[in-house]
C-alpha cells in the first residue's frame, strides 16, 4: 500500500473557512458513528492531535444529540510519549480536556499510551504496549481486521497533515514510513518536538474503512498540491482506505491546487 490508488481513489472536498471544514468533519464523523453503531455495536475512531483536537466540538451541540457515546472506543493514530497529565504535549490530555471530558464515553473506552511508558519517556515500550493493546481488542472483535491481512481495521480516522507532508508521526526521510510488520512503530528523533513519539504504521493507516485528513491554513498549500501531484515522498501522498480516502480543504490550504483538480 504505497500510493494512494492502492485501494481507493483519493476524494477531496474544497470549503470557504476552516470553521466550515470542523463542522463538515463533525457531520461526517456523526454519520458513520450512527452507521457503525447500527451494523456492530461499536464505533471504533482514530483521533490525531493538533487543531483536530478544537475541531471535534464541533460535535457537541444539540444537532448530534443522538450520538451514542457509550458505543464509541477512541484511540490515537499517534502520541508523544509525555506523562498523561502534560497539557502541552500530550495528545490525550488536549483531547481529554476540550472534548473526551464533555461526552459519556466510558473510560474504558479510551485508548491512551501506557502511563508508566508516558511517564519514563519509553517510546519503544510504549509502542508494544500500545500493539498489544491493538491485538487484545481483535481477539475480542472489538477492532475488526482487514480482509486476509490480519491488520486491524479501524472504522474511521481523523488526520492531519504537517507543512512538510507528514501525517501521523511518519515524517519523510524517516524509516519509521517503511515500516510494514509491526501495527504500531516509534520515533526517538521526531523533526516536530517532542522527538520521542510513538505512531501507527502506514498499512495499519491504509487499512481503515474511511480516512479523513483535515487540513487548513495557506502553510500546508505547498504539501497538499505536491500530494496532489502523487508526490510520494510525502507521507500523507501515500494516504488510502479501503473506502474512502477524503481531503477537506479550507480555501487557503486547497490555494495551490490547479483548478482542474
Amino acid at each position: 500500500m504505497t500510493s494512494a490508488s492502492a485501494n481507493t481513489k483519493r476524494e477531496k472536498k474544497v470549503f470557504n473557512t476552516e470553521d466550515d471544514v470542523a463542522k463538515a468533519m463533525a457531520q461526517y464523523t456523526f454519520n458513520l458513528s450512527k452507521k457503525f453503531c447500527k451494523e456492530r455495536g461499536y464505533f471504533t475512531i482514530v483521533l490525531s492531535g493538533g487543531d483536530l483536537v478544537l475541531w471535534l466540538k464541533k460535535l457537541l451541540v444539540p444537532e448530534y444529540a443522538e450520538t451514542e457515546w457509550s458505543k464509541w472506543h477512541v484511540f490515537w493514530v499517534d502520541e508523544r510519549v509525555a506523562p498523561l497529565d502534560d497539557t502541552e504535549n500530550s495528545n490525550y490530555k488536549q483531547t481529554l480536556d476540550s472534548f473526551l471530558s464533555k461526552v459519556p464515553i466510558p473510560t474504558s473506552n479510551i485508548y491512551a499510551i501506557d502511563q508508566d511508558c508516558a511517564a519514563l519517556g519509553d517510546a519503544k515500550g510504549a509502542a508494544i504496549h500500545y500493539e498489544e493493546c491493538i491485538k487484545k481488542l481483535v481477539n475480542q472483535n472489538i477492532i475488526r481486521t482487514y480482509k486476509s491481512s490480519g491488520f486491524p481495521q479501524f472504522d474511521l480516522q481523523l488526520l492531519g497533515m504537517g507543512p512538510d507532508g507528514h501525517m501521523a508521526s511518519l515524517f519523510p526521510g524517516h524509516y519509521q514510513i517503511k515500516e510494514k510488520a509491526n501495527l504500531v512503530t516509534y520515533i526517538t528523533n521526531s523533526p516536530k518536538l517532542p522527538p520521542k513519539r510513538i505512531t501507527f504504521t502506514l498499512p495499519v493507516i491504509n487499512c481503515a474503512s474511511y480516512n479523513l485528513m483535515a487540513v487548513c491554513g495557506e502553510a500546508q498549500a505547498n504539501a497538499v498540491a505536491k500530494v496532489f501531484k502523487d508526490d510520494f515522498s510525502l507521507p500523507s501522498a501515500r494516504l488510502t482506505a479501503d473506502t474512502q480516502a477524503i481531503w477537506y480543504l479550507d480555501k487557503a490550504a486547497a490555494s495551490k491546487l490547479p483548478e482542474c483538480l
